[in-house]
C-alpha cells in the first residue's frame, strides 16, 4: 500500500549491524547454453506464478497505464514523462503501447545517463574513502555513459574497469587511496556478489572463506600504484586525473600463527588466489631485476613483465566465472524488481538461499547466451508481466520475496531533482548548481539498504519550506504554474494537466471536485495554483516509484 505522511518518521536510535554472510567456495557450474526459443520475459512469469502456486500466494494483478507509464520512465530514465507525452500515451489505443514504449526509451539518449548514475553510486557510494580525489567524476562518468551508449557488453565494459587502462576509468581504484584491502572488500561485494569483509580480521566461523581467502584476492590489487596526473580548475570543480601503474614485485605478508594470522611487514607471502579457490601461477622474476621507479605525472605507466590485474580481469568476466555473472544478473533484476533473487544482492552465502534458484540460474545463463547484453535483459525483465503488476496487494513487507506484487521505492535524490524539474515545466530550469548538493543531502540515502524507508523530519521539511523547491513551483514565464494561470479552459481541464504533469495521472472525481473549489475561492489569487502544484510535489505517490 502507498505510504503516507505518517510514513516520514525521525529515527531515534541507530544500531549498527556487521552482517558477515557465509560463504561457499565451492565451484558451481555455469551451462553456456544457446539462447533459448522462449522469450526470457515468459520465462520469468512462469517460475514466479509456480512460486506463488507453491506458496499460495494471491498476487497483485496488471497496473493501470498510468502507473506503468510513470514506473517505466522512472526506472529507464530517471524521471517522469511531461504532460504531453503522458496525455499521448494515456490515450493511445494500441495493444502494444507499452512494448513499442519500452523500446523507445531503451534508446532513448537518458537510458545511458542514467544506468551511468546508479552505477556510478554502486560503485563509489554517496562518500567515498577519497572524497578529495572523487568529489569531481566527471571523466569517469563520461567514460562509463559511452559504455552504456554503445550497449557495451556488461563483461566488457567491466574488464576495462579492472584494467583501468582508459581515461576516466582509473578513478574506481583512485578512491581507495592505495588501500589493496579496501579495494579487495568492494570489488568482491558488487562483482562477485560477495561480502568478504569477515575473513578480513578472521576465518569465517560458519564457512570454508579463511582469511588467506580474502588476503590470496587482495593479492591481485597489492601491485598497483595510484598515480596522482595533476588537477585542473579549483574548489568543487576541481578535476583530478590519475594513471594506474602496476609494480612486478610486492606481495601481502602474514605473520602470527595458523589461526591466527595477522597482515603485517614481515611474515608469510600469500600469493594471490581466486575466489574460487584456484591460485594464480605466474612466473618468477630474474635475480638481477629492479623494479622500475614510478613517478607523478609519468604520461606512460611501465608496463609489469606479468599483469596480476589483466589475469584477475580475465577471470572475473569469463563466461565460467561462478560468481560475476550470477551476481550481475541478480543485481540488475533488483535495479526494476526492488530486491534480488538472492537478497541482499550482495551477500551470496551458504545462509543466504535465493527465491528461485532455478530462475537465477536461468537469468544467468541466457544472459551468458547473449553475450552480457545488458539492454536485452533489461527489455525482457521491464517487458515480464511480473515488472508490470500493481504495487498494493495484500503483502506488506517492503519488498515481497515472491515478487507477487512490485515494489514501491523512494525516489532517489538525483530522481527527486529531475522529477521536479519536469513537473514544474520550467524549461530554464536546466543547470544543477548547488541544489543538487541540497537534494543529495537530504534525500542522499532513502532506504536502509534492504528496502525500508528512512525518510527524516530533515527531509519532512525540506520538501515543506526549501526555497529550492519552491523554486521548481514559483510562477515564471512558460513553466507550469504560469501555464495553468494563463489558460483560459474549464479549470478541470486544467486541474487535469496539474494532476498529468505531477502524477502522470488524471485526478479522480473527489479530487477534481476539491482542487476546482480550491482554486476558484480566491479567482484573482496566482498563489493557488502555486499551492495546488506544492500540495501534489508533497503527495506520497510524488515521492515513491511504485
Amino acid at each position: 500500500m502507498m505510504p503516507n505522511s505518517n510514513f516520514l518518521r525521525i529515527k531515534l536510535s541507530c544500531l549498527l549491524v556487521l552482517a558477515c554472510g557465509t560463504l561457499s567456495l565451492a565451484q558451481v557450474a555455469i551451462k553456456q547454453n544457446k539462447a533459448e526459443s522462449t522469450p526470457l520475459r515468459q520465462t520469468i512469469d512462469k517460475a514466479v506464478q509456480e512460486s506463488w502456486k507453491k506458496e499460495k500466494i494471491k498476487a497483485e494483478g496488471k497496473c493501470d497505464d498510468s502507473t506503468f507509464l510513470r514506473r517505466i520512465y522512472l526506472d529507464l530514465l530517471g524521471t517522469i514523462p511531461s504532460y504531453d507525452e503522458a496525455k499521448k500515451f494515456l490515450a493511445d489505443q494500441d495493444e502494444k503501447k507499452r512494448d513499442k514504449l519500452i523500446e523507445r526509451l531503451l534508446n532513448d539518449a537518458q537510458f545511458p545517463q542514467h544506468q551511468t548514475t546508479l552505477w556510478d553510486l554502486t560503485l563509489f557510494g554517496r562518500n567515498p574513502p577519497n572524497q578529495d580525489a572523487t568529489r569531481n567524476r566527471t571523466l569517469f562518468k563520461q567514460w562509463l555513459s559511452e559504455k552504456f551508449s554503445k550497449n557495451e557488453p556488461f563483461d566488457l565494459w567491466v574488464r576495462d574497469l579492472i584494467l583501468a587502462e582508459q581515461e576516466g576509468s582509473e578513478l574506481y581504484y583512485a578512491q581507495f587511496n592505495n588501500k589493496p584491502e579496501d579495494l579487495t572488500e568492494s570489488f568482491s561485494r558488487i562483482f562477485l556478489g560477495t561480502q568478504i569483509q569477515c575473513a578480513r580480521c578472521h576465518d569465517h566461523p560458519f564457512s570454508e572463506l579463511l582469511q588467506k581467502d580474502f588476503y590470496g584476492m587482495t593479492g591481485f590489487f597489492v601491485r598497483l600504484v595510484v598515480m596522482d596526473q595533476g588537477a585542473s580548475g579549483t574548489g568543487e570543480k576541481q578535476l583530478k586525473k590519475f594513471k594506474i601503474g602496476e609494480k612486478n614485485s610486492g606481495e601481502v605478508l602474514f605473520s602470527g600463527n595458523q589461526k591466527e594470522l595477522k597482515p603485517g611487514k614481515n611474515g608469510e607471502p600469500i600469493k594471490p588466489k581466486f575466489l574460487s579457490g584456484a591460485l594464480l601461477e605466474e612466473p618468477s622474476l630474474p635475480a638481477d631485476y629492479k623494479e622500475p621507479e614510478f613517478k607523478s605525472g609519468t604520461k606512460t605507466m611501465p608496463k609489469p613483465q606479468f599483469s596480476r590485474k589483466e589475469k584477475l580481469a580475465q577471470w572475473a568476466t569469463a563466461p565460467s566465472n561462478p560468481f560475476f555473472a550470477k551476481a550481475s544478473v541478480n543485481r540488475i533484476w533488483s535495479q526494476f524488481m526492488g530486491r534480488g533473487i538472492v537478497h541482499p544482492v550482495d551477500n551470496f552465502g551458504t545462509d543466504n538461499k535465493p527465491t528461485l534458484p532455478d530462475l537465477l540460474d536461468n537469468l544467468t545463463e541466457q544472459f551468458i547466451a547473449h553475450k552480457f547484453d545488458t539492454k536485452w535483459l533489461i527489455r525482457e525483465i521491464v517487458s515480464s508481466e511480473t515488472y508490470q503488476l500493481g504495487s498494493k496487494g495484500e503483502n506488506k513487507e517492503s519488498l515481497p520475496k515472491h515478487f507477487e506484487r512490485a515494489r514501491i521505492r523512494p525516489l532517489s535524490a538525483e530522481e527527486i531533482l529531475t522529477v521536479m524539474k519536469v513537473a514544474g515545466g520550467d524549461p530554464e530550469q536546466k543547470s544543477e548548481g548547488s541544489t543538487g548538493e541540497y537534494f543529495r543531502r537530504y534525500f542522499g540515502e532513502p532506504t536502509n539498504g534492504l528496502g525500508d524507508f528512512q525518510g527524516s523530519l530533515s527531509e519532512h521539511l525540506f520538501l515543506n519550506n526549501s526555497s529550492n523547491v519552491r523554486a521548481f513551483i514559483s510562477r515564471k514565464k512558460g513553466n507550469l504554474a504560469d501555464a495553468i494561470n494563463l489558460s483560459k479552459e474549464p479549470w478541470d481541464q486544467r486541474i487535469d494537466k496539474m494532476f498529468l504533469s505531477v502524477l502522470t495521472r488524471y485526478p479522480k472525481d473527489s479530487e477534481r471536485a476539491k482542487f476546482a473549489a480550491y482554486l476558484q475561492s480566491e479567482p484573482k489569487s496566482e498563489n493557488l495554483v502555486e499551492e495546488a502544484i506544492w500540495v501534489l510535489m508533497n503527495m506520497s505517490e510524488f515521492r515513491f516509484n511504485h
